[in-house]
């Protein structure tokens, strides 16, 4: 298996296609976007070329290959307006694992360890991330790379017929 990062800088109709098809997969879009209710996880969003184009003016991007086969995507943004603590010069991290077959094989730790690498690149010293508490395999991840709880946000996501706080965590580089 060999593994590498790539960072987007040209989105294409596939990759738009592949985003769009991890982002309504019932598998990983409870754990990916927070939802006010049911219906709102029913709902299917649209992924386009555009779209892509505006995130990477504000997202450093990078996709997640095995064996040439595009296998997830992982991003960092510096200073958003989500951040919990107001922080200058906070990266906010995301990755997502979006072919199944990818899953549990360590290629989240890769991915974290990389992004990590990047942030610090840029001379950021903390990142800050939003895990939903039912995440227990990504809670698990973070505490294992040195992330610490720093607040919650009370019912921010639904899943499973009820309402779900938000974890955020942060670590200093």
């Amino acid at each position: 298996m060999k593994l590498s990062f790539t960072k987007l800088t040209t989105p294409t109709p596939e990759i738009a296609e592949t985003f769009q098809r991890w982002e309504n997969d019932v598998t990983l879009k409870y754990l990916t976007r927070p939802n006010e209710n049911r219906e709102e996880l029913e709902r299917q969003h649209t992924i386009s070329v555009e779209s892509l184009v505006n995130r990477i003016k504000h997202d450093q991007m990078y996709l997640i290959y095995i064996d040439d086969k595009l296998v997830g995507e992982m991003d960092f943004q510096i200073d958003p307006s989500h951040l919990f603590k107001k922080e200058t010069g906070t990266a906010w991290i995301g990755i997502v694992i979006g072919e199944e077959e990818a899953r549990g094989k360590g290629i989240g730790w890769k991915a974290m360890q990389f992004l990590e690498e990047q942030i610090q690149g840029q001379g950021l010293r903390r990142i800050e991330l939003g895990v939903f508490e039912f995440n227990a395999n990504a809670i698990r991840l973070y505490q294992k790379a040195g992330y610490q709880e720093i607040s919650r946000i009370p019912e921010f996501t639904y899943w499973q017929g009820k309402m779900w706080d938000d974890i955020r965590m942060e670590k200093y580089l």
